[in-house]
């Protein structure tokens, strides 16, 4: 088994109007794993992101970092990247201005820099629109030059926080499969929200499911199913097994019961597509 790399122990949080949003998480992620969190809006999913990327404060418990793990200098935390719902790009800044702004914050020569950069635009299929503006593209390529502006600072830990909800199935689709190919070879550790179970089913090899508030981990579910992962994967029975598991797990977590009510039924292979 792999080191752990992010330990989550009885954390709990309380927002200051008295909302609970999480209570009592516990979660071990191992280095190089995928791992998707789903569960009923508002049970505090992109909470857990934002403690872990320390855009917030514990109410109680804590978070452990693996010892092997690189930390940044000087500061001493751990080299993560955090891509939110929306890409959040400069409009009056190029791609390649937006792609070297953390490098850019952190003090980095700008001949280095610019070479990191252009090394993250090349990872994520965006080389020749390094002098594009954001209103010059489509949704899904903003979407990539958020994902460069994550992968420039060559995190080990990445934090993706629903980064393909607002993109229409194809182009969803064709993202989710470029982010495995791109996991695959440089396999960082990933931690992933999502609202859609065939999404997190195709990319994790572990699904976990929250309850409703107060947000914690009522299911942890390991998809042991090979990579790379294609078009076949996803019209598979293996697939659709997984994703009935997860859905009443889900299912379980919104109305405290296992019993798959009718939306969940047998799905077809063509409809899984």
């Amino acid at each position: 088994m792999p080191a752990p790399v992010i330990t989550l122990n009885h954390v709990s949080k309380v927002y200051s109007n008295g909302t609970v949003a999480l209570q009592d998480m516990n979660m071990t992620i191992q280095e190089g794993q995928f791992v998707s969190l789903v569960g009923p809006s508002g049970c505090g999913k992109s909470t857990v992101l934002r403690l872990v990327a320390g855009l917030g404060h514990l109410t109680t418990g804590s978070i452990e970092w693996g010892q092997n793990l690189e930390k940044d200098a000087p500061q001493g935390e751990p080299k993560l990247a955090f891509v939110f719902q929306e890409p959040a790009l400069m409009p009056w800044a190029t791609v390649m201005d937006n792609v070297r702004l953390p490098l850019k914050l952190a003090g980095e020569p700008k001949p280095k820099a610019d070479r990191d950069v252009l090394e993250a635009l090349q990872l994520v299929g965006l080389r020749g629109f390094e002098r594009s503006f954001p209103r010059e593209l489509s949704g899904g390529m903003r979407m990539r030059v958020s994902i460069a502006r994550a992968l420039v600072t060559k995190p080990q830990v990445l934090l993706m926080d629903e980064p393909f909800g607002a993109l229409d199935e194809i182009t969803r689709s064709k993202l989710n499969s470029d982010l495995l190919e791109l996991w695959q070879e440089k396999r960082w550790t990933v931690l992933f929200v999502t609202h859609n179970i065939y999404e997190a089913v195709y990319l994790s090899n572990r699904v976990v499911v929250m309850a409703a508030r107060p947000g914690r981990v009522i299911a942890d579910i390991p998809i042991d199913a090979p990579y790379p992962r294609s078009e076949d994967f996803r019209t598979s029975s293996l697939y659709n097994n997984y994703c009935r598991e997860v859905s009443a797990r889900l299912h379980e977590a919104m109305h405290g019961s296992a019993q798959d009510p009718p939306y969940l039924r047998p799905l077809s292979a063509g409809r899984l597509r």
